[in-house]
């Protein structure tokens, strides 16, 4: 065979391994080094690796340049440190140069531009500390490092990320090589292999588990068998039998496991199969310090307190002997108990019955048992025994059904078989202990096996399998202090799997060298074969073993003995100096030391058969069978995983191994090497994928990396040996496009002329790399050797470096030509400046010159004026003064002689005054004299006419009349004085006659009671004296105490008075307390009401999330169907679908109601009908259900109160038996009369409902029948007038009938009673002549008159010839009892009415008590607990009056519109008649005069309806909607097929056909269904059908009669309403129809889009040459391909939501769908494009957000430009537009972490740490992010409660809301074209 590469020598230096690979490595290295070292001659500052015994390799850098020959290097290390490094000169061993900056944390090793050792820890460790990546490619491998922490990268979002993905396009994941290994096997139809290993405690298991969990979820089963649970579910069971705590791991696995997930055609998961190898059978008796036994014993001691294990008899794991050998036996934060109840919820799943169950955990109970078995030596030394009692033997016999007496004798002795006869031999203590052992071993060992073979049955499928991608969870590269057979095999095991690694590494390299086209050299590689054959050929480890094991007295030291004399001269084989009983075999790894002791024992796996043979003969059937199935073949778990592959065929990849002929026992070597043989022809057949995880340190510290256990495993799981094959090639490829856009600095400018991008390639390489052999041109790529491209990218970075000097000098030379002119004009301007203050200093002095000389003129001036005007102020007041005393002299003198003259006259005045008041007193005292003598005079003068007789007589005159009227009053009151003493003396006589009888009665009273009366009469007025001495007494103490009791209520009221006051002070408080809550519940509200926003969007999401499902689940059982009948194919069995399918169910649809939900029941019919899900949706119902409850309550008290009454009623008549009689009779009575009338009203009703109906159809008929009609205009009012007098007339004889026929009722009752000879007809004061008997018979024989009317006359001729009189008196007596029945009625009227008053008392007084309760309740509270139940109660009511309002206000809104439609029903038939009336005699006017002439009036006759025939309806629907195409409608109305089928309902509306609504409708929706079923990919015809739904449902609503949709229409409009039916329950049907095509439609336009996302939005070079591209590695991203057929640019997503919008605007979608279609598709476009941000580390950069933000504006303008920038499309894109910007901000400081965390509101923690994490320079001027920077953000961003969820769901879709949108047009505006072929349809 023909490698890359040759050796695999070890050598040790100083105290650390360096594997001599490493060092050849370096020299084969030497060349190329050499070059690069020449490279950087007489150059400083180059980085290196130099070796380090604690870091293994350490960076340093030089600080003076090499020259060839030197003896040394001057290195300074990363602390600064000076040192010394030697070169050895005769080798010339130079260190490894250090990678650029730009190149470290890359996603692939491959990448890398040196490619050695220190450089591939370094990057693993940048990735693992710094960024937090813990998977990285290395070629075809995927390396996982442990991070021992829970990562959220493992959720279904991611997931679904890395679902169809590439390989090199996402960041390093074990999804995605699940992905690629599904890829491939779907693409390339070939099996598939996904290998993981690693040293334990690596996480083998957990990655082999997510693989799996990929499988599961990305190849999830068809049908409903759920197998991919089943396969996730034998995890749990597997983890609990074979994983155990070591010292490096606490969950490690002790097997093997190789595990089968079979495929179909579909790629659907149909089964799995497992295969196990090796499970350490040791760790079941034997645990090391600080180690456990397997899971399941634990797991089944946490629960033996469990009921149904206390037959068990286990206690806790420490009181075994297996179970506490390690002495820790719990695990830290792992609960046992737990954990056991997941093992049985895996057995379950898995078909495990209970009964198995119970006797897997008996048969592992009996194990432990068997450890605590006490051997008690016997003296002799050679013997043992164990006790009967021993309980723990009794209990291991018991558990599995064996016979105890047997067991404990086979337990101490064995037996010999020789050839002449048989021994029983007893052994020793140690021999028994090693049985027991064993056969503990061989049990736990045998039920492994038969558990993985129950696994397999129930995760095998009986269909045929296509393919498999196989899981193998394998053991890494072991070495320990000790290391034993164990260890050997899984040695043995790695060297076969590395020997297949390198083939499979050295043919991809071949493969892709020819692919290319690339000449190269094979060179001699020797692989690890002669190791391989060191172990398992003739004669080697494995062969001798089996051959020692087959002597009858082999011992390990003849065995090892053996191995030194055959193997001595093998270079893989060595001998230990100081042992004889070890052995050394030079492994691919490492060397590792075996020690003999134990081979034998272990590979025998001795079990003696007597043991074997009593578990065969147990009672149990799995015990006997477990050890029946135990036959010499190969296990079980290899035969079952070979049957269910073996149609696969496989065939090995070389010749098999021959063995030899000697037959060998089946030992534990032999049966793991045939196992592995198997194993490994399986793996051949297969494309492999590898997974290497590797242990970052021993102490399980989260993301702690420890170099030298990392190295250690790295040289050991092969990813060195992918390094050194890719190093001797060409290991650093690129894309010509991708060279050219990074190197093109590098080509010369008239190169770039060349349009051909290969010639420029070539013609720069050949110019800048002289060796032709560092670089090779592939037919698509440029391959390089190692470290060349960091020299490619040296000198780029010189270019830079060198354009960064031109440009600084440049700018340098700019700044200081600026510097000068700026300096040069600043001294122009200073000198100005001076030079005009100095030329101002000038001026202003002569200025103030000139100042001051007019200062002194103004002075001196000023000076002398002052002077004069001093002089002549002086002057002028001498004069004033002068002046001034001669005027006031003369004015004093004129004012003397004034005054003396007003004194004068005063006295003057005075005088006369007092003379005339003298004059004047004495002439009225001579007046008053004269007038008196006047009056006496007159006074005498009267006196005498006074006494003359003439006044008397004028005085009398009226006094005679008066004295008249007295007389008469005293006759009239005399007369009435005798007649009221006559009266008075005859009631004196009449009582005096009355008292006489009295007197009479009781003298013969007292003679007939005697004596005896009066001493009863003596000790009843004795005792009535006692008992009235005692009520005074009584009354007081009871004086008494209510004087204390008042006295202690006045105190009470005194205090309360003053609890009152303080009271009101609190009540003030809480007022004030109150209106602050007042305004603090204004913000709750508000806050409650976006919330409630918030929920009722939840709501509506999760109610069109179900929708979703439902139709899912329509699909899926559809497909069901399809493979159903696809694989019975049997005839005779079929569905009829019209009955069966669920998409044509009548039960999907409701049947058509006339009324809407109104009243409580039905409510209650509505939670029934529609289940109690959507009713618990309706707050509305709920509540009146509630309120409904609470009405049944009350009237279950007003039922009880009536019984009590009746109860009480029933003890009254008892008393009294007559009144009971006759109110018996009277509600016999009454209930005759009530059913009668009963009966009555009912047949009365039939009757008129018989014959409405014949005036409708009469209606109907002559509507219909114009010109048969000869009837008169005024036929129609004449029938209603007829009909009303008809009820008039029916209701009068109604009435009388009734009145006749109960009182005939109830005197046959009364008769028949015995009651006939004085009956009382009626004992109530509302009938007044129901005391006569003659009434009754009366009564009798009137109803026999109206009966048989024609013998009136002749009953009743006794009293006249005529019998007018008795006729008359007959109707009197009926017009009589006409009155009494409507008084009874009034009566029973009134006493209803007085029972509703009482009850409503009765319920006053309830509700009385209750606020007095809670008045009560209320004050013993806290003031705040007062307030809060005052709220609460306030609440309460306000609620009940609401709901009461509300229910009044429904039955209004419903008998309102009950009334309006039997209105508009009524006049549209009135209109109709009058119309067809005047119609008709147009008609007959016109026919009349000329029959030949047609006026075409057809259009303004069509009323918008359509009619059809029941047997067209399939027509219609196949020619509406099953093969109609949108494209024929491209010219018409858009939604025509939702408005001609309207008119369809409509006309079956107008005939009042229900069966024809519901039957249109049904096959409607079925119709639409298939149709999207069958186009289910064909966004045009999805668009269609969601427009015409809508508008189907817009019309069902705009017609419907309610006055909220009818709003904005015309009258013309709302002639076109259904008259007959409610079909809401329809509309809803529609509606969630409307939500099924949303769905479908925004998945139509996912799928088309988001192919084109990643491409336009993140690859796509929006901004030519602003993007640059690193070294991706052997991991290539296609997409990075310019022509590859997946390429796409954001103008071709453009397009194509053009193309959407323009379709749907087009079919006439509703806008507001529109709009909330690209809000959803933007978010689609958003969730992906930031998904693949945060999962891709190559497109995180500064240009990659600037790309973004360009990309962004243009879809923003493409929004605006169509008009849909109010659709929320913009707020979607918001994360990402904050992503982009987070790549364009500054990283350093503290501020730039506030302004990011400021910005950044819409992204996670976790999504901006990940970006931050992911962040990479473009080039080696651009810094990284620091981790301190990363660690500064997330303390910022502690406080931010952001989900766990790194991704964003790119499924997730918004709820979808239909607003209502009427239509303008008019039903008989639409015209039907020809070509649709609905000649059937008539317009009506």
């Amino acid at each position: 065979m023909w490698f890359f590469l040759n050796g695999s020598k070890r050598c040790q230096v100083m105290s650390f391994r360096f594997p001599v690979n490493t060092l050849l490595h370096l020299a084969t290295h030497c060349k190329g080094q050499k070059t690069e070292w020449s490279r950087e001659e007489n150059k400083v500052y180059t980085r290196v690796w130099i070796p380090d015994p604690d870091e293994v390799w350490r960076s340093a850098e030089l600080t003076k340049g090499y020259k060839e020959g030197d003896t040394s290097l001057q290195l300074r290390l990363e602390d600064e440190t000076i040192r010394e490094y030697p070169i050895d000169v005769q080798s010339n061993q130079l260190p490894f140069l250090r990678n650029p900056d730009i190149l470290v944390g890359e996603n692939d090793l491959t990448a890398l531009s040196y490619l050695h050792e220190p450089a591939v820890l370094h990057n693993l460790k940048v990735r693992f500390l710094e960024s937090n990546h813990i998977y990285t490619y290395c070629g075809i491998v995927l390396v996982a490092i442990n991070p021992y922490e829970q990562l959220p990268i493992y959720g279904q979002d991611v997931i679904y990320a890395y679902s169809g993905q590439n390989m090199g396009d996402m960041d390093p994941h074990i999804f995605a090589v699940a992905e690629e290994a599904y890829k491939q096997m779907a693409r390339d139809e070939k099996n598939q292999s996904i290998i993981v290993s690693g040293e334990s405690g690596a996480g083998k298991t957990v990655s082999a588990k997510y693989a799996m969990r990929y499988f599961a979820t990305v190849g999830g089963s068809a049908s409903d068998t759920n197998i991919e649970e089943k396969v996730l579910a034998s995890s749990p069971i597997m983890e609990a039998i074979g994983n155990a705590k070591t010292t490096r791991n606490d969950n490690s696995s002790r097997f093997g496991k190789y595990i089968q997930i079979g495929f179909d055609k579909r790629y659907h998961i149909i089964g799995a199969n497992m295969r196990t190898y090796l499970l350490e059978k040791s760790r079941v008796v034997f645990q090391a310090d600080d180690e456990r036994n397997y899971h399941i014993f634990y797991q089944l001691c946490a629960a033996a307190s469990l009921p149904e294990f206390k037959e068990l008899a286990l206690t806790c794991a420490e009181d075994f002997f297996y179970t506490s050998q390690g002495r820790d036996t719990c695990i830290e934060g792992v609960d046992d108990a737990e954990d056991f109840e997941k093992t049985r919820q895996a057995f379950t799943l898995l078909g495990v019955r209970e009964s198995h169950q119970i006797s897997i955990f008996k048969i592992i109970a009996s194990i432990l048992h068997l450890g605590n078995v006490e051997i008690q030596a016997e003296r002799d030394g050679d013997s043992c025994s164990i006790s009967p009692q021993d309980e723990h033997l009794n209990s291991f016999c018991r558990l599995l059904g064996v016979e105890h007496s047997q067991m404990e004798h086979w337990l101490c002795h064995r037996k010999l078989v020789t050839t002449s006869e048989t021994y029983v031999k007893t052994m020793s203590l140690q021999q028994v202990v090693n049985a027991r052992n064993a056969l503990a071993k061989h049990i736990y060992a045998q039920l492994f096996g038969w558990i993985v073979e129950h696994i397999n049955k129930a995760l095998h499928t009986p269909l045929k399998q296509h393919s498999f991608i196989g899981v193998l969870d394998i053991y890494g590269f072991e070495t320990f202090e000790v290391n034993s057979f164990e260890q050997f095999c899984i040695n043995y095991a790695n060297e076969k799997l590395q020997q297949q690694f390198n083939s499979h590494v050295f043919k991809l390299e071949q493969e892709e060298y020819m692919k290319e086209q690339i000449p190269w050299t094979l060179i001699d590689f020797y692989d690890n074969q002669p190791c391989i054959d060191l172990i398992e050929a003739k004669l080697g480890i494995l062969d001798l073993l089996d051959e020692e094991c087959k002597v009858p007295k082999g011992t390990d030291q003849n065995w090892a003995q053996k191995l030194y004399d055959r193997h001595s001269g093998s270079q893989h084989f060595q001998k230990p100096r100081m042992s004889n009983t070890a052995f050394i075999v030079v492994h691919f790894a490492d060397k590792v030391e075996y020690l003999s002791d134990g081979f034998l024992e272990k590979n025998r796996d001795t079990v003696y058969e007597e043991q074997i043979n009593i578990l065969k003969a147990s009672k149990f059937p799995l015990v006997a069978d477990l050890f029946h199935d135990d036959k010499d073949s190969v296990p079980a778990t290899t035969a079952s995983g070979k049957g269910s592959s073996s149609k696969i065929n496989i065939r090995s990849a070389r010749p098999p191994l021959k063995v030899s002929n000697k037959e060998h026992k089946k030992t534990v070597g032999h049966q793991f090497r045939t196992s592995l043989h198997l194993l490994m022809e399986t793996l051949n057949a297969t494309t492999p994928h590898y997974v290497r995880c590797i242990k970052p340190n021993d102490e399980k510290l989260p993301f702690h990396f420890d170099p030298k256990r990392a190295v250690q495993q790295l040289r050991a799981c092969g990813v060195l040996e992918t390094i050194r094959i890719s190093a001797a090639g060409y290991p650093s490829r690129w894309a010509y496009h991708d060279f050219f856009n990074r190197y093109r600095v590098l080509v010369k400018k008239r190169e770039l002329a060349n349009t051909d991008k290969k010639a420029i390639c070539r013609s720069v390489l050949e110019s800048l790399i002289k060796d032709p052999d560092k670089f090779q041109f592939g037919r698509t790529k440029i391959f390089f050797r190692a470290g060349q491209v960091a020299y490619l990218e040296k000198l780029r970075a010189d270019k830079f470096r060198a354009a960064t000097i031109m440009i600084q000098k440049t700018v340098r030379g700019w700044l200081q030509k600026v510097k000068y002119r700026r300096l040069k004009a600043t001294t122009l301007t200073l000198q100005r400046y001076c030079r005009g203050l100095l030329a101002r200093r000038l001026a202003e002095h002569l200025r103030r010159t000139r100042a001051a000389i007019m200062l002194q003129k103004q002075y001196r001036m000023r000076r002398a004026r002052l002077a004069y005007q001093r002089v002549h102020r002086a002057t002028v007041t001498i004069q004033a003064f002068t002046r001034g005393m001669f005027v006031r002299r003369m004015y004093q003198q004129v004012l003397m002689e004034h005054k003396a003259t007003i004194l004068q006259k005063h006295v003057r005045g005075w005088v006369a005054r007092r003379r005339f008041q003298r004059l004047r007193g004495a002439a009225i005292v001579i007046q008053c004299a004269f007038r008196m003598l006047k009056a006496k005079q007159e006074l005498k003068a009267l006196k005498i006419e006074a006494r003359s007789a003439e006044h008397l007589k004028r005085l009398n005159v009226g006094m005679e009349n008066k004295v008249v009227q007295l007389q008469r009053k005293i006759d009239d009151q005399n007369k009435e004085f005798k007649t009221l003493s006559e009266q008075l003396s005859a009631v004196t006589s009449t009582h005096t006659m009355e008292v006489e009888k009295l007197k009479k009665e009781l003298a013969r009273y007292q003679q007939s009671q005697g004596e005896d009366g009066s001493l009863r009469l003596q000790e009843e007025v004795e005792s009535l004296r006692a008992e009235l001495q005692r009520a005074h007494s009584e009354r007081k103490i009871l004086e008494d105490a209510h004087t204390k009791e008042k006295d202690e209520l006045r105190k009470r009221v005194a205090d309360l008075e003053e609890e009152n006051a303080l009271l009101k002070d609190e009540k003030e408080q809480l007022n004030n307390q109150i209106l602050c809550q007042v305004k603090d519940e204004s913000a709750q509200n508000s806050a409650k009401e976006n919330l409630m926003k918030r929920e009722l969007e939840e709501e509506r999401s999760r109610y069109q999330n179900l929708v979703k499902e439902y139709s899912r689940l329509e699909q899926r059982y559809d497909n069901l169907r399809d493979e159903m009948t696809i694989i019975k194919q049997t005839p005779g069995h079929r569905r009829n679908p019209s009955n069966q399918s669920s998409l044509e169910s009548d039960s999907n649809y409701p049947s058509i109601s006339t009324s809407e939900v109104g009243d409580t029941e039905d409510a209650l019919q509505q939670v029934e009908d529609i289940g109690l899900e959507k009713a618990a949706m309706d707050m509305t119902v709920f509540l009146k259900l509630q309120k409904r409850v609470r009405e049944l309550e009350q009237e279950r008290k007003k039922l009880q109160v009536q019984l009590e009454k009746r109860e009480q009623q029933d003890s009254r008549k008892v008393q009294v038996e007559q009144a009971k009689n006759d109110l018996d009779l009277d509600q016999d009575a009454d209930l005759a009369y009530n059913s009668l009338k009963r009966q009555e009203l009912e047949s009365e009703n039939k009757k008129l409902k018989n014959d409405l109906n014949e005036l409708r159809k009469a209606v109907a008929d002559q509507a219909t029948q114009n010109n048969s009609s000869h009837s008169s205009p005024d036929s129609y009012s004449l029938l209603l007038n007829q009909l009303k007098l008809a009820n008039e007339e029916l209701e009068v004889r109604k009435e009388e009938v009734l009145i006749l026929r109960t009182q005939i009722v109830s005197a046959d009752q009364r008769r028949l009673a015995g009651k006939s000879t004085e009956p009382n007809i009626n004992a109530r004061t509302s009938w007044p002549n129901s005391e006569k008997h003659v009434d009754q018979e009366d009564a009798i024989e009137a109803y026999h008159g109206v009966c048989q009317t024609n013998s009136k006359t002749e009953d009743w001729g006794y009293l006249n010839e005529d019998g007018e009189l008795g006729l008359a008196y007959q109707g009197l007596k009926q017009v009589a009892r006409l009155l009494e029945a409507q008084l009874q009625a009034q009566s029973r009227e009134h006493e209803e009415e007085v029972e509703g008053l009482r009850a409503q008392v009765e319920a006053l007084k309830e509700e009385l008590d209750k606020q007095q309760q809670t008045f009560c309740q209320t004050l013993l509270l806290s003031p705040e607990a007062q307030v809060e139940f005052g709220v609460q109660q306030e609440i309460s009511r306000l609620t009940n009056e609401n709901l009461d309002l509300k229910e009044l206000v429904e039955k209004l809104e419903k008998n309102e519109r009950k009334l309006k439609k039997q209105l508009k029903i009524y006049m549209k038939k009135v209109q109709d008649l009058e119309a067809a009336q005047a119609l008709a005699q147009s008609e007959r006017r016109r026919h009349e005069l000329n029959r030949q002439v047609t006026v075409q009036r057809k259009e303004k006759d069509f009323q918008g309806m359509l009619e059809y025939h029941k047997e067209d309806e399939a027509l219609l629907i196949r020619n509406l909607v099953t093969d109609l195409k949108p494209q024929a409608l491209a010219g018409t109305v858009p939604c025509l097929p939702a408005y001609i089928l309207y008119m369809c309902i409509r006309h079956a509306d107008y005939v009042n056909d229900d069966l024809k609504v519901h039957s249109l409708l049904t096959s409607t929706i079925n119709g639409i269904k298939k149709v999207l079923k069958k186009h289910n990919d064909d966004f045009e015809m999805t668009s269609f059908w969601l427009s015409n739904t809508c508008r189907l449902l817009h019309c069902l609503k705009q017609y419907s009669g309610d006055e909220g949709f009818m709003t904005q229409n015309t009258a013309k409009q709302n002639e076109h309403c259904l008259k007959n039916f409610d079909l809401t329950e329809y509309r809803q049907v529609l509606s969630d129809l409307s939500i099924q095509i949303y769905q479908q439609l925004i998945k139509i336009a996912e799928g088309v889009l988001q192919p084109m996302i990643v491409s336009a939005m993140l690859e796509n070079e929006s901004i030519q040459g602003l993007s640059g591209v690193k070294p991706t590695g052997y991991r290539k991203r296609s997409s990075s391909m310019v022509d590859g057929d997946n390429s796409y640019c954001l103008e071709a997503v453009i397009r194509q939501m053009n193309s959407f919008h323009t379709v749907m605007c087009d079919q006439g979608l509703d806008p507001e769908i529109i709009l909330q279609v690209f809000k959803q598709l933007f978010y689609m476009i958003n969730a992906v494009t930031l998904n693949n941000l945060l999962l891709r580390k190559d497109v995180c950069s500064w240009s990659t957000g600037m790309q973004l933000r360009y990309n962004i504006s243009q879809l923003e303008e493409w929004l605006r430009g169509r008009n849909l920038h109010q659709s929320g499309a913009v707020q979607t894109m918001e994360p990402l537009i904050q992503a982009a910007q987070l790549l364009q901000l500054k990283k350093k400081t503290p501020e730039d972490a506030e302004a990011i965390c400021s910005l950044c509101t819409s992204l996670s923690t976790q999504q901006i740490v990940k970006i931050l994490n992911l962040y990479t320079p473009l080039n080696e001027f651009e810094e990284r992010v620091t981790v301190a920077f990363i660690r500064t953000i997330q303390a910022q961003l502690q406080e931010r409660n952001d989900p766990q969820q790194l991704l964003l769901d790119f499924k997730h879709m918004f709820p979808v809301l239909f607003p209502f949108n009427p239509s303008s047009l008019t039903m008989d505006s639409i015209h039907i074209p020809a070509y649709l072929n609905l000649e059937f349809l008539n317009e009506v």
